[in-house]
């Protein structure tokens, strides 16, 4: 029977979700920006307080981008991920979550952060076609809730001394000004991993055939190969000869570097002062605005994703989300050029943040769907920790490079003055555009597929 976008689908009924070990792989994805973005409202201001650009505010871009986790957690993530394709998720939580240290040790907290990939291979695991989507949906939308509240308190607790000198008084403050909110994510993360290590149980005992240990350096190998009985991870050298399995990957890759391109932009450009062509706010309102984000992030994605899902299909949603980055980008250029002319934030600028915020809901979208595109590429679902891994490791890389060659780029921007300072948006919708041809190639998912185990046929290269 062929199947196309005029077919209904047939779809079968959803299976119940295990909500409890859920609810635990969910607890983690929650923990994961807690440990991180707590440290975006006051980046630009500790690099500003360093006194390391000499004084010249346009210079703080290059040095922005260059602090974060993402750099060591690319090069360990895909080893997480692979492991617990081996030994299982659980038994890899206990070894991946670590309690974090705040900004003490960031290169190990990256290199034993690769929780992400292996994260979502249990909810594979766990899951089946029917209620894969239904799963998946939820990462994106609790990890919004932890990357808005995580810079809300970042931004409101950083430099407690100048906020509530009663409370705050001592030397210890005035010498360690961004304690206090690494404090609280050391302390949340080091709960979350006890309860993991605790509660987290295995969902399927993973197996191993010594046919598959056998087999294949070759294309022929995915095709012929692998038997229907084979409970083996697929070798990464034959997974990433495979045009189905990589075009999802690249997909995820170029979406993260646009996410963490305007991640990248938006931290500096609340920060950057008016006469360079910034907004000029202060961290504790660049950590509201950027909790009130992900905050309608998480709920919209909850109430809208599920349905848009189940009226289009998961290509023609994903298609919508990425076209919202265009005007998303757009934004900047229309924000300076109206804060310029008025020299101050006032009142005709909120309504831009507000659309700007409305299409960040549209774009986020696009991660709730990709991890369906991507889970459902994997050949078996013994190698869902592999696929997941590679995704991850490529958004690792694309989330190391994207904050410093924008940072850089937003900087070099403004000293050349190049297109009025606005070269690097216009850099970032190129890229924009190519995530959106991406999307055009992704095949059309039917839920009546059978089952991932054994199915390892797919178009190589």
């Amino acid at each position: 029977m062929t199947v196309d976008e005029n077919t209904p689908l047939l779809r079968k009924k959803k299976t119940p979700l295990p909500k409890f070990q859920l609810g635990l792989v969910l607890l983690l994805t929650f923990a994961e920006p807690i440990s991180a973005y707590y440290i975006f409202p006051f980046i630009n201001q500790l690099i500003r307080e360093l006194d390391i650009t000499g004084g010249d505010d346009r210079k703080i871009g290059y040095y922005a981008g260059l602090i974060a986790l993402d750099s060591a957690q690319a090069l360990t993530t895909l080893h997480w991920s692979r492991l617990s394709d081996h030994v299982g998720p659980s038994q890899t939580f206990a070894l991946d979550c670590p309690p974090h240290f705040g900004q003490l040790l960031p290169a190990d907290a990256g290199a034993l952060n690769g929780n992400m990939g292996v994260m979502k291979s249990a909810i594979g695991d766990i899951t089946d076609q029917s209620n894969l989507a239904q799963a998946f949906v939820l990462i994106s939308p609790v990890y919004s809730v932890g990357s808005s509240i995580a810079p809300f308190y970042g931004g409101s607790l950083a430099r407690p001394h100048d906020r509530w000198p009663t409370l705050f008084s001592g030397i210890f403050w005035q010498k360690f000004p961004y304690f206090l909110p690494c404090l609280i994510s050391t302390l949340f993360t080091t709960i979350a991993f006890l309860i993991a290590v605790t509660f987290l149980k295995e969902s399927s005992p993973p197996k191993r055939s010594k046919k598959c240990l056998q087999l294949r350096e070759g294309v022929e190998d995915v095709q012929d190969g692998v038997s229907d009985n084979d409970t083996s991870p697929i070798p990464i050298r034959t997974l990433m000869k495979t045009y189905s399995a990589m075009l999802p990957i690249a997909t995820y890759g170029t979406l993260a570097l646009v996410d963490t391109g305007f991640m990248a932009l938006v931290l500096l450009f609340y920060a950057t002062p008016i006469e360079i062509g910034g907004l000029g706010l202060p961290p504790s309102v660049i950590g509201t605005c950027m909790a009130i984000w992900g905050l309608f992030s998480g709920l919209s994605q909850i109430l809208f994703v599920p349905k848009l899902i189940d009226r289009f299909g998961e290509k023609k949603t994903f298609r919508i989300a990425v076209l919202g980055f265009f005007p998303l980008v757009a934004l900047f250029p229309a924000m300076s050029l109206v804060v310029r002319s008025q020299h101050e934030v006032g009142p005709s600028v909120w309504p831009l943040m507000i659309l700007q915020l409305f299409f960040v809901l549209i774009g986020d979208m696009s991660f709730s769907v990709i991890t369906v595109f991507v889970t459902r590429a994997a050949p078996n679902r013994y190698s869902l920790g592999t696929m997941n891994g590679l995704s991850q490791t490529t958004s690792s890389i694309a989330r190391a490079f994207g904050p410093a060659a924008f940072s850089s780029l937003f900087a070099f921007s403004k000293e050349s003055d190049i297109l009025g300072g606005d070269l690097v948006y216009l850099v970032l919708l190129v890229v924009a555009g190519f995530l959106v041809f991406l999307s055009s190639l992704l095949p059309d998912l039917k839920n009546n597929e059978s089952d991932r185990d054994g199915d390892t046929t797919g178009e190589t290269f």
